[in-house]
Order: C-alpha cells, then structure tokens, then sequence
C-alpha cells in the first residue's frame, strides 16, 4: 500500500482542491444551509435555481466530511430490503421509497447532462449476489418486492464476477460517477447573485424564529429557514434516539483484469460493496464493508486488513492505492429522516442516509427545496420526522438505546488505564486517571503529549480512541474528535475541552 495515501479517498487524491472563503460578518439570506456535503450543496444549488439567496455554512472544507468518504454508489438497492419495507411502510410506501430513489437518481443524470459535468457519470446494472444456496433462496424471496416496488429486477444464475455465484438479483439502469467531480460543479456554480458558500466556519447555535439566527464562530446569519445538512443533527436529542452511527471502511486499487463496470452487492452480513470507476483513463475498484458501531472497536487496522484481504483475494486488482472510512447513520426504521425538525417551524435536518447517502442526500436536496418553497411533494410523509411507524425498528430502538445507557454508566465504571503519562508510549492514546479525574491522552510518536476530557461534550458519554484514524469517537451518537479535542463529526458542536498534565 502506497503510505502517501493512507487514508485519503480515491476521490479526493483525484480531484483538485477548491477554496472558498470564511464568513467574515454578520450576514442575511433567505435560506442558512450547514454542511458542505451531497445534501447541502444539491440543497442550495436547487434554491438558488430558484431564485433563493442561501449561504453554506462548512465547518471544515466542503466535501471532506461524509461526502468525501462514500463509496458513491448511484442505486435503487437500499441497505433496508424492499420485503422489509413493505412489511413495515406497506406496499405504498414500498414504491414511494422506490420511487424517490429513482427521481434522485435521474436529478443526477440531469444536473451532469445540464451543467456539462465532467464526472465519469455511467448508466450500469447493479447485482445482490449470492454465493450460498440459502442466500439465493433470501433473494428469490426479495424479488417480488423489489419488482412491485418498481425496480427492473430479476435474479440470474451467473453474475460478471471473477468467482463463482449461486445467482445474483440484477437490477437495471442504475449508475456511477465520480462524486467529487460531480459535487465541486455544483459548488462552483452556488456563490453569487446574493449567494454564499463559506468554509472554515463552526455553527455554534440554532435559533428557530423569524427571522432564524445561525450563530458561528465568525458571525451570525439570519434566513428564514435553516437546513441542517451535517449528516447526524446539531444536539436534537429526541432524533437522535432513533439514529445509529456506524464506520464503515473502504479500499481501491487499479484494476490489472477484465471486470465489468457495475456495483455489486454480496448477502453477507455484514456485507460488502463493490464498484468500479474509470479516473484518469485507469480502471479502479472501490470496496468497502467491514461496518461496526462507533466507539466499539479500536483496532481498527484490523478491519482494514481484513477488507484488504477480501479484495486481493477475489478481484483483479494487485495493489490498493488508497483506503478511507467513513459514518454511517442508520435509522430506526431503515428510511431517512428528511423534513421539518421536529417541533421546529423553520428548522429543517436530513439524516439517516444509511449506505445509500448520495442517492438520498439528492434526494434531501430536493424535498427540502420543495417544503421550503411550499411545493407538494408525494415524499414527504414518508420520510417526515414526525411519521408514526410503532412496529418498525422497535427491537433495534429498544437494543441500541440499551447500549447508549450502558457505554454512558459503564464508561464512567471502567478502570483506567493508566495513572502517569509514562503509562501511554508514543504512538498510543489512553484513558488516564490524573489526580482522581479521568483524562484522554494522545502521544505523538515524537512523544508530545495531548490531554483532553474524555466526556463527549454532546450528551455525556466517554469517547473510546480509533487507533487507525487517530480520533477519539463517541461510541453514544457517533461525535468524533481529533487527538487535541477538536470537533471532527457532529452532533457535537463543542470541542473536548484540554487537560493538564502534572509536570
């Protein structure tokens, strides 16, 4: 593996940066959008079009969170199967969640074909494989849900892979594309006429109201209505009860054989994803799965190594040139939440987007542009915070929510791991307790030292250290932090504030 690009997604070695200035002033909009993401960016290029102001707010760089670590499948396959949702939504929500699939999926194409972006974007079939007779079975019986929904889907006994399949349902006219090239075009075309994108900009508040006030670190905005597009909501507790932050991982490498472009899906559980991408006149292969929930597992090399060792074996591919992760946020009923926030009158928040995060987070673009600008949409009660669901993803609400009280007592339980800084070689990070308080401590391999409070500023709980990413992750709602403290994922908005260490 080439160490230069440890870490770095394929998208983003291959794509050429983009710099957008900080807000330097207070600010009024019509529509304040927080996130540089698929959601936001599709979100405010939409209003825009239709003659909104808006100004993006990124705390980071656009598209270096979730965004930029998707493996970008383009798919009417939801990580939810179409018999589950059909048991749980009905047979109309079934097609409705289908059907918005498909319409995100043909926004896309359009936006490509209509602003001439150079984004690799290709129409393929999409396969869910089987290697198992009873994984064939699962999808024989998934078949006929998937078709009444409406996707053109039909299970084949061979699949274009390199090893031997059962059978694989097919499923038609999906697609790929190369999703940094496809969102910097829309990014480029957001500034102006009124319209803003800033980056290196925090959002510290929320006001609700008219007009609504976005406080940051820079300034405030005031819109009259705010979109929170930051992939898990800014501190709304009662949502996130209902949402679930995963990592997930991801590896590519050039291609040294024949595959055909496509995704595919195997029915492991959990499962692996597939799919090819040509960059740069070269073909690649992009892999991802090795999923567990945040905080839960610290070496997290090991899931590397173990995607690796999926890929090498079964492809055509002889080295891996880069390798990511990325979050995860899986609802509890498997649909996205995308909508007015909860008892908020001009707040609106997307999330949930399981693994299919750049079809509905288009998808959110769109709904959100026609609830605020009061457009009828056929989407919207099915994916409203609000929905009334009782039986859908109750025993997964019950179990997840069990362990979030259990990490926020048992945390506090632990031992620690150590009592001095000579306990933490460099290179490691450990919980310490220092003088009858706990504290987080990172060493750098040249041996500097960073202590942080381990207790995650969003609800409470004990952040657990991600040895492959170098983050502290809170195993509770999914906030990561840097070693020194700082906010790298939502839904925190503070920093871990430091400790000292005795001398």
């Amino acid at each position: 593996m080439d160490d230069t690009r440890i870490h770095r997604s394929l998208w983003t070695v291959t794509t050429p940066p983009r710099d957008f200035p900080a807000l330097n002033a207070d600010l009024s909009v019509d529509v304040a959008i927080i996130g540089g993401g698929v959601a936001g960016l599709t979100t405010a290029l939409l209003l825009k079009r239709a003659g909104k102001r808006v100004a993006v707010l990124e705390m980071h760089r656009i598209l270096s969170g979730q965004t930029g670590q998707t493996t970008a499948h383009l798919t009417e396959l939801l990580d939810t199967p179409y018999s589950s949702l059909r048991q749980d939504f009905g047979e109309k929500g079934a097609r409705l969640a289908a059907m918005s699939s498909r319409v995100a999926l043909e926004q896309i194409a359009t936006l490509v074909e209509t602003l001439q972006l150079d984004c690799g974007f290709q129409r393929v079939p999409g396969f869910r494989y089987a290697e198992t007779a009873r994984e064939l079975e699962s999808l024989e019986r998934e078949l006929p849900a998937a078709r009444d929904a409406g996707l053109i889907a039909s299970v084949v006994r061979t699949a274009p892979l390199p090893f031997p399949v059962k059978g694989a349902m097919r499923v038609e006219d999906q697609a790929l594309f190369h999703p940094r090239q496809y969102l910097l075009g829309l990014a480029d075309r957001i500034p102006g006429d009124g319209s803003h994108l800033f980056e290196g900009t925090r959002v510290t508040d929320i006001h609700d109201g008219r007009p609504c006030r976005v406080v940051t670190d820079r300034g405030t905005v005031n819109a009259t209505a705010v979109v929170e597009a930051t992939h898990s909501p800014l501190n709304r507790v009662s949502l996130q009860t209902r949402l679930y932050p995963y990592r997930t991982y991801a590896v590519a490498g050039p291609l040294e054989g024949p595959l055909e472009p496509g995704l595919y899906y195997d029915s492991q559980d959990p499962y692996h994803y597939s799919r090819t991408q040509v960059v740069d006149g070269r073909a690649y292969l992009v892999v991802g799965g090795e999923d567990h929930k945040v905080g839960a597992e610290e070496d997290t090399d090991r899931r590397y190594a173990a995607l690796a060792d999926y890929t090498l074996r079964r492809f055509p591919v002889r080295q891996l040139t880069h390798r990511w992760s990325g979050q995860v946020i899986e609802p509890v009923d498997g649909l996205p939440f995308i909508g007015r926030n909860g008892s908020s009158r001009h707040v609106y928040v997307a999330t949930g987007f399981s693994g299919t995060g750049m079809t509905f987070g288009t998808l959110a673009g769109m709904l959100l542009t026609d609830l605020i600008l009061g457009n009828e949409s056929p989407f919207a009660a099915l994916y409203s915070h609000s929905r009334k669901k009782p039986l859908a993803g109750v025993k997964d609400f019950i179990q997840e929510n069990a362990d979030v009280a259990f990490r926020f007592v048992a945390d506090r339980l632990a031992r620690p791991e150590g009592r001095h800084l000579s306990d933490v070689a460099p290179g490691e990070a450990k919980v310490l307790e220092v003088e009858g308080q706990k504290v987080a401590v990172y060493r750098e391999p040249d041996g500097t030292a960073h202590a942080v409070s381990p207790v995650c500023t969003h609800l409470g709980c004990h952040v657990h250290w991600n040895g492959a990413e170098r983050s502290w992750d809170c195993p509770c709602h999914g906030a990561r932090y840097s070693p020194t403290g700082k906010v790298l994922n939502g839904p925190a908005m503070k920093d871990l504030p430091s400790r000292k260490l005795p001398e």
